[in-house]
């Protein structure tokens, strides 16, 4: 698809200094800052899930008489990664909402989270991206009851989400194993395309789509699959979003570069120099553990691209989506690209 030209009456993104989930703190940086945050105790005699231990994409708390059910909490809000302001209240959503489709479950209720420089931005804007974000979580079925807002001055939106999950039927990012095929449900390039559009003002329409969409139907697919692992590939970019589940896992990761789909115009993106530093810090933070045989620099780059609201990287099969890869029994390395 040809990129458009829409220049926006106020280009949000050059309000914030990166943009999307490529302003995540580096992983690498971050396991540090949570190093041994985790409750003292033996855990069986807690209802928590799934904590901070494994790096998951939410919490799951097991509810007390409540056999069968399990809260979902998670939490994500960023910078705005388009200048629409309408456009970038839908993807904070969705992209808020798929930690819990990540994690097996249905979200239930959400409240907003906005930063808002109200002395440089009239809050005509702030009031489409809440828009925004109200119409994805309805199309979800979550409810938005409120939320929180402080003056700041950079422009920041997302969500706290609720979700209820079969505590028996979860994904996870630490069950995988030796055999099964990776599936992932949306394609790559986000995060370049991202930033030529934040370079440039060109709008990429296959990009605010793939944003936009929800993950709720290839969870579904995936639970009725019967797998049990899987993760949502966001700022840390497919091979540290990889990286995390093999490790947490027990297992390697054998990835067809050939194989991963890519959105069009990426390759472009990243040959005309649209790479953000969150990707190369991705790259970066991912090299020690991957064999990376023959695959050129711009192929590995994109690997590590960090999407903001990308799709479920699934171990299993799941209809619909390619499947890029296999788990296999752990070996020198976390991943190895073919």
């Amino acid at each position: 698809m040809t990129p458009t030209t829409r220049q926006a009456p106020v280009r949000l993104t050059q309000f914030a200094h990166g943009g999307g989930c490529a302003c995540k703190i580096p992983p690498g940086e971050l396991e540090d800052v949570v190093s041994g945050l985790t409750p003292s105790g033996p855990a069986t005699d807690s209802p928590l899930l799934v904590g901070l231990a494994t790096g998951d994409d939410a919490a799951v708390v097991a509810l007390p008489g409540q056999q069968g059910t399990a809260v979902v909490s998670t939490a994500d809000f960023f910078t705005p990664v388009v200048d629409d302001p309408y456009d970038w209240g839908r993807i904070a959503a969705a992209n808020a909402l798929s930690d819990v489709y990540a994690m097996g479950g249905r979200p239930i209720v959400a409240v907003n989270l906005l930063a808002w420089p109200r002395d440089r931005l009239p809050f005509e804007l702030a009031r489409e991206v809440l828009r925004g974000g109200l119409d994805v979580a309805t199309e979800a079925g979550c409810h938005v009851g409120g939320g929180h807002s402080v003056d700041d001055p950079e422009p920041k939106y997302g969500m706290a989400v609720t979700g209820l999950a079969d505590p028996a039927r979860l994904l996870r990012n630490d069950t995988g194993r030796a055999g099964l095929p990776l599936s992932l449900t949306k394609p790559l390039g986000l995060g370049v395309l991202n930033n030529r559009h934040k370079a440039t003002g060109e709008r990429f329409e296959q990009a605010i789509a793939t944003m936009t969409a929800l993950n709720r139907d290839a969870s579904v697919a995936a639970l009725a699959a019967g797998a049990t692992c899987a993760t949502d590939v966001t700022g840390f970019g497919l091979l540290g979003h990889l990286h995390k589940l093999a490790r947490a896992s027990g297992v390697s990761a054998v990835i067809d570069t050939a194989a991963v789909p890519l959105l069009e115009g990426a390759r472009e993106a990243v040959r005309d120099g649209y790479v953000s530093g969150g990707t190369r810090r991705n790259l970066e933070w991912v090299a020690p553990y991957t064999d990376f045989g023959t695959t050129d620099a711009d192929t590995r780059l994109l690997l590590a691209d960090a999407q903001t609201s990308g799709g479920l990287l699934v171990a299993g099969e799941v209809p619909g989506a390619p499947v890029i890869g296999e788990l296999v029994p752990l070996g020198a390395h976390s991943i190895v690209l073919r």
